[in-house]
């Protein structure tokens, strides 16, 4: 009976070590690599044509955006600070500020169920900015607006929102939304053929994505 007992805890610490050993391993694997920061355009469209756009940026370039033929039009509807609550899955172009945390530029806010873009990488809204999308895992009011703790892979980030800060959701539209004089957002990857692009982001009532 003895021999029997001291082979069941033997057993038991093999077991116990091995899923130590396996944690371990687990704990060391890195965390995934930030991803590069896409390649935007911001501009105002000039020209519409088939599955084509002709833009002017904001530094007076005039640029030409492909689209595929399933192209679809994002539109960023401004929406109250209350509605973005945990569970919400979030974009914010951000500065760090020197205390490790966030100073958020703007916050889009995705329909639920979509996640893009998860991470902390460089953004281009200003200068030395950084765009961290992901789940916001808490929301609480501070003396600087609204404080949000927003997690993406293994990572938690503090953000504080300010109280004049724009605020979108993202919805679908449209489009007949896209035409010239219309401010407009886009990621696009550089292609053979040029530039080539998804989606295209309009702001409601004519206004620019603040993205």
């Amino acid at each position: 009976m003895r021999r029997i007992r001291i082979a069941a805890i033997g057993a038991a610490v093999g077991m116990a070590i091995s899923g130590l050993a396996a944690a371990s391993v687990a704990l060391a694997q890195p965390a995934p690599a930030a991803p590069p920061m896409p390649h935007i355009v911001r501009g105002a469209v000039t020209d519409v044509g088939d599955n084509k756009l002709t833009l002017k940026t904001r530094d007076g370039k005039v640029v030409v955006v492909n689209l595929t033929k399933t192209w679809t039009v994002q539109v960023t509807k401004p929406i109250k600070s209350s509605e973005i609550q945990p569970g919400s899955f979030i974009g914010t172009a951000e500065m760090p500020q020197p205390d490790g945390s966030g100073k958020s530029l703007e916050v889009h806010v995705f329909p639920p169920g979509v996640k893009m873009g998860e991470g902390h990488y460089d953004w281009d809204l200003k200068k030395g900015s950084k765009m961290t999308n992901g789940t916001v895992k808490t929301v609480a009011s501070s003396r600087k607006g609204q404080a949000l703790d927003v997690t993406y892979f293994t990572e938690t980030r503090h953000i504080e929102v300010p109280p004049k800060t724009p605020i979108v959701l993202i919805t679908r539209g449209e489009r007949g939304l896209v035409q010239p004089g219309v401010k407009v957002f886009l990621v696009v990857a550089s292609t053979p053929n040029g530039l080539m692009s998804t989606a295209v982001a309009v702001g409601e009532n004519g206004k620019a994505p603040p993205m």
